[in-house]
């Protein structure tokens, strides 16, 4: 895995600080008024990452109080950031190039196309951005003076992707939710699978293939860059598409899979074939409760 995105375009942003906001009838996660915008390459924890995000999904697949997954989901925010779905779900994040949005099918959005200032709205619940679209061209004003620096070294980003750094930019509580469930969905797939394949019928497990081939895989843009050698460069323009992509390899991960803890029921990575525990902790206290 290392490897194969030795080069990558993965630079994301995260703030100090995060809080839940109402409006119009929706519950939105946005950096706080005083918080302090980082970059950090998501890269370089790409497992622990991965395995944060599968925890809140198994929280919310368990049903635990929505107080709780908003707490998870805060703090997760506090240290990898928002996932970016405002460029994660159209057929391109360089969408404020065209006149419209257009949007493959997803859980989220039921509309295939939509005007761009309307689709901006979705993400921009309280202060709308100083935007303008005519046609293909658009303009935008940027007040915020925190933000200079990371319009500034995020320049050769799509302005899409450099919008949802912005401090007004949200995600509604129900997307991330439903986000971080299908996630979690798809890993207890494969699970229960492989657990219970040589005591279910055909048409049971044909059932979980099925439900694992709903897992939309798709993947980052690349583009080439002539340094030494010409490399590929992969652009990962939202933090979504880079936890769906770690998250398709580690779960394919002959060497080191991410398995489910038969005791705590958290996700971790398996360093030998035969682990089903995440710690000798939850070895010894397995079968005591």
């Amino acid at each position: 895995m290392k490897t194969l995105f030795e080069h990558t375009s993965a630079s994301w942003v995260r703030y100090s600080d995060y809080e839940w906001k109402e409006a119009n009838g929706q519950l939105y996660l946005l950096p706080t008024a005083d918080a302090k915008p980082q970059p950090y390459d998501p890269m370089k924890d790409a497992e622990t990452l991965v395995i944060s995000a599968m925890d809140i999904g198994l929280m919310c697949f368990q049903k635990k109080p929505d107080t709780e997954i908003q707490t998870v989901i805060r703090e997760f925010a506090c240290k990898y950031g928002l996932l970016g779905i405002m460029t994660a779900l159209p057929t391109t994040a360089k969408f404020v190039e065209y006149e419209k949005v257009y949007l493959p099918k997803n859980a989220l959005i039921r509309e295939e196309a939509m005007e761009t200032t309307d689709y901006l709205d979705l993400f921009f619940p309280f202060t709308k951005p100083d935007f303008t679209k005519r046609g293909m061209e658009s303009v935008w004003n940027e007040t915020d003076r925190t933000m200079i620096p990371i319009i500034m070294a995020y320049g050769e980003y799509p302005q899409s992707a450099v919008m949802s750094f912005m401090r007004n930019y949200g995600e509604r509580y129900d997307w991330l939710k439903s986000i971080f469930r299908d996630w979690a969905f798809t890993f207890m797939t494969s699970v229960l699978y492989y657990a219970d394949k040589d005591s279910l019928d055909e048409d049971s497990l044909m059932l979980y293939q099925k439900g694992m081939e709903a897992f939309d895989g798709n993947a980052p843009t690349y583009h080439i860059e002539l340094r030494d050698k010409p490399v590929l460069v992969w652009d990962f323009h939202s933090l979504m598409l880079d936890i769906k992509m770690m998250f398709s390899l580690m779960l394919t991960d002959e060497a080191r899979p991410l398995r489910m803890c038969k005791n705590c029921q958290r996700a971790f990575i398996a360093e030998r074939a035969n682990m089903v525990f995440c710690s000798s902790a939850c070895r010894s206290q397995y079968g005591k409760n």
